[in-house]
């Protein structure tokens, strides 16, 4: 397990079955996302960049920082000309505490569709 040196955030492994799809179009599919805990917000799984297609995604201007994580690099979801503004961000440079996150990317939409399996 890995966290912030206050306590807001616990990084774990998350070996289940994790997809994100738009409508029919899977943009991810991981059995290695790292299910990421922050007080005061929902569980996220940040997926591999590896297990991601990326072709579907456009990274976008939008920078936002935590203070415990760093600062977030964002992404659009573009598939056929319909564009999901922001869907997805990834801490590039993490800072050391959450160095696992690094390569990582993290969905967040109601147009997007999350599947956890066995």
């Amino acid at each position: 397990m890995n966290h912030d040196p206050e306590g807001h955030i616990t990084v774990e492994p998350n070996c289940r079955h994790i997809c994100i799809r738009s409508g029919d179009t899977l943009i991810a599919d991981t059995r290695n996302a790292l299910e990421l805990r922050e007080t005061g917000y929902p569980t996220r799984q940040y997926i591999p960049r590896a297990d991601v297609a990326m072709r579907y995604l456009q990274r976008s201007k939008m920078i936002t920082h935590c203070p415990f994580k760093g600062d977030a690099t964002y992404y659009s979801v573009n598939i056929d000309g319909t564009t999901i503004k922001d869907a997805a961000w990834s801490y590039e440079e993490p800072i050391e505490a959450m160095e696992k996150i690094r390569g990582h990317i993290a969905f967040a939409s109601p147009r997007l569709q999350e599947t956890a399996g066995e």
